[in-house]
């Protein structure tokens, strides 16, 4: 339990100062991302952004791995 924390931590930490850069190729503004303002701090959750890599990450996967 404690190591997906440790992942899920990190991650953030890597994934937020790249979020600029990550909003001109459309991470955000997906349905099923999640923006919200918090103290004045935006916090973008991209569920949807997220999906989409991984299925566009899995298919090149597919398609460079010829068995």
């Amino acid at each position: 339990m404690i190591r997906w924390v440790v992942v899920i931590f990190l991650g953030l930490t890597v994934f937020y100062p790249i979020l600029p850069f990550m909003a001109r190729l459309g991470v955000g503004r997906l349905p099923g991302d999640v923006l919200f303002k918090l103290r004045g701090v935006i916090l973008c959750l991209p569920f949807g952004s997220t999906l989409l890599w991984t299925v566009l990450a899995f298919l090149i996967a597919r398609f460079v791995h010829v068995s």
